[in-house]
């Protein structure tokens, strides 16, 4: 029995110390939940406190509203007008400086209706300020895209300076080419001189002698001299001679016997080639009638080497 009662009191001071700890637990929470209450009624203290000193302040500062207004604006207008500056100089950034020119058009609208604290106009102020960094930033690539292009564009008119002079001098160079050219030519173009022109006729041994008789004459010749020149070129050379008769027609075994010269397509009557070593040679071109009766009157020699008129002659038949 006495195990009984051992037990039963050691039950009863198990539940009150339980009891006990409950009741610590519910004083501490009291505590804290007051403690709690009194921050938080010095919180909304304080903010009732701001609220009531802004709006001392916004009531003290309303007389310079107006003029904190007109400087955001001119702030905006002058942005604005460099914003579109920069969109005439370069169009590759237009998304994004449209973007910036509508955010600072939000605030300029919002100044205009004219509803704006203090506060607001000084955080309008500090986000102007954060627009115009962005904005020093386009500036600064854009003008630094115009120096490049500038640069390249200088360089370009350089070049072109240079290709110019290039040509101007490539162009005084052929001009001078086809001068000394022309000259060369000139210096190496063969002279005939020393003409004896006229009509041959056939005596009875078969050798010719000369006529000025038409109805005698079987053949035509002209012996002239080859002049001299160093500066042509040496070897084989072809010397033509065309016969014009009193009619004004040349006179010519075939048709097919033309050749090209400076002043065009010429036929001719007969030619003659020669061994040319630079120095002056005597010669001699026939042409033979074969049969033709040579006209009454004035005739007229040409001859041509390497496509020039080289001397002429003329002779008259009675």
């Amino acid at each position: 029995m006495s195990e009984n009662l051992e037990n039963s009191s050691k039950g009863k001071g198990g539940y009150l110390a339980v009891i006990i700890l409950l009741l610590l637990g519910l004083g501490l929470m009291a505590y804290l939940w007051s403690a709690k209450n009194s921050e938080l009624d010095e919180c909304a203290n304080d903010n009732k406190q701001l609220h009531a000193d802004m709006n001392g302040m916004n009531e003290m500062l309303s007389g310079y509203l107006g003029n904190m207004s007109n400087d955001l604006k001119k702030d905006f207008t002058s942005m604005l007008e460099t914003y579109d500056a920069l969109l005439e100089k370069d169009a590759s950034q237009a998304d994004s400086i449209n973007a910036q020119k509508a955010k600072i058009q939000e605030l300029m609208d919002q100044v205009d209706r004219g509803k704006m604290t203090a506060h607001q106009l000084f955080l309008a102020k500090k986000e102007i300020e954060t627009l115009r960094n962005i904005m020093k930033g386009y500036v600064y690539q854009i003008d630094s895209l115009n120096t490049l292009n500038l640069k390249l564009t200088n360089n370009l008119d350089s070049t072109n300076r240079v290709l110019t002079s290039t040509k101007d001098e490539r162009d005084q160079y052929r001009n001078q080419s086809e001068v000394q050219a022309e000259q060369i030519a000139k210096g190496s173009k063969l002279n005939a001189y020393g003409f004896t022109s006229g009509g041959l006729k056939e005596k009875l041994n078969s050798s010719m002698t000369e006529t000025d008789r038409a109805r005698n004459t079987v053949q035509i010749i002209s012996t002239f001299t080859l002049s001299k020149n160093p500066i042509t070129k040496a070897g084989k050379k072809t010397v033509y001679m065309q016969v014009v008769d009193p009619s004004g027609k040349t006179m010519q075994q075939s048709s097919g016997n033309v050749i090209s010269t400076d002043k065009g397509q010429v036929g001719y009557s007969d030619k003659k080639d020669i061994d040319y070593q630079n120095e002056a040679v005597d010669m001699s071109i026939y042409y033979s009638l074969r049969g033709q009766e040579a006209q009454k009157g004035n005739y007229k020699i040409n001859i041509y080497c390497e496509g020039h008129l080289i001397g002429s002659d003329s002779f008259t038949l009675k």
